[in-house]
């Protein structure tokens, strides 16, 4: 062996020390729930997933249902969307996700596979295609989930996300689902879109670019601010569940006294007054 050889044996051990370890492989049996660690290229496992029964979704019944249906047929290996929850704060968006989930692998037959849950968080967007990579080959369906997905000024990264959704060459594997909840229902501020019209060379190609990433959402589900009686629908529906007996008028007064002082009646809210009652009665909420 000459010293040029061994030499290059040395440069070659020494690349393979500096090559970060390759991404181990996941165990999908260790839960139903994940989140996506970017930094590690990992998911870990969530162990008890902080949601609530679907039953006890009130006000939202007709998205409640076409997301059902939808996360149904992904279940069941049949053809199905990705969603964009978008809408009003507190009203449930990112609850239903969840209680949906719940609620698919609390009624699949004994034995059947189980609907893993992925949740991605909004600034690791652009590491989706390794987490694609990842889940691609899995012997599961994945629910990738997003809360509170949307893009400020100069962020190009909802490109990675248009790509995975429909644009690139590999696209959504056929075991993925992409699911976000926004407040946005295009994703991108008003005043982006207008900059992009005035600095762009061809204003409408470039605005086209940016809205057509709503677009790679086949179902958009609208939630909006409740009405009192929905409110109050809501905060009867917890208290029957949850055994908070008391006066009806009581109850009803105090609920909207609870949501004229913070300005708000949304799903949200009324957990949240929810949980104070119960606290002062002395039961358990959760």
């Amino acid at each position: 062996m000459t010293d040029k050889d061994d030499l290059l044996i040395r440069i070659a051990a020494a690349l393979e020390r500096l090559a970060p370890p390759a991404p181990a492989k996941p165990n999908f049996d260790a839960a139903d729930a994940f989140v996506w660690s970017a930094s590690k290229q990992a998911l870990n496992p969530v162990g008890k997933v902080n949601r609530v029964d679907l039953p006890l979704l009130r006000g939202i019944d007709r998205v409640r249902d076409q997301l059902a249906a939808n996360t149904d047929r992904f279940a069941r290996g049949l053809p199905a969307n990705n969603a964009l929850l978008w809408g009003a704060r507190g009203m449930g968006k990112s609850s239903l996700v969840k209680a949906v989930h719940a609620d698919i692998n609390a009624r699949a037959a004994s034995g059947a596979q189980r609907l893993k849950l992925v949740e991605i968080h909004r600034e690791d967007i652009e590491s989706l295609p390794a987490l694609m990579s990842l889940v691609r080959d899995a012997p599961y369906a994945f629910l990738v989930f997003c809360d509170d997905l949307s893009f400020d000024g100069g962020d190009t990264s909802y490109k990675s996300l248009k790509a995975v959704l429909e644009g690139g060459v590999e696209g959504r594997p056929e075991n993925v689902l992409f699911y976000a909840t926004s407040n946005r229902r295009h994703l991108l501020p008003r005043d982006m879109m207008d900059n992009e019209r005035a600095t762009a060379i061809n204003p409408g190609e470039a605005v086209e670019e940016k809205v057509s990433l709503s677009d790679r959402f086949g179902l958009w589900l609208g939630f909006h601010k409740c009405s009192q009686d929905e409110f109050l629908e809501m905060v009867f529906g917890y208290c029957e569940h949850f055994g908070l007996d008391a006066p009806r008028e009581k109850i009803e007064a105090e609920a909207l006294e609870w949501a004229t002082t913070r300005g708000s009646r949304s799903g949200r809210t009324a957990w949240q007054f929810i949980q104070d009652l119960a606290g002062r009665m002395g039961k358990h909420a959760g």
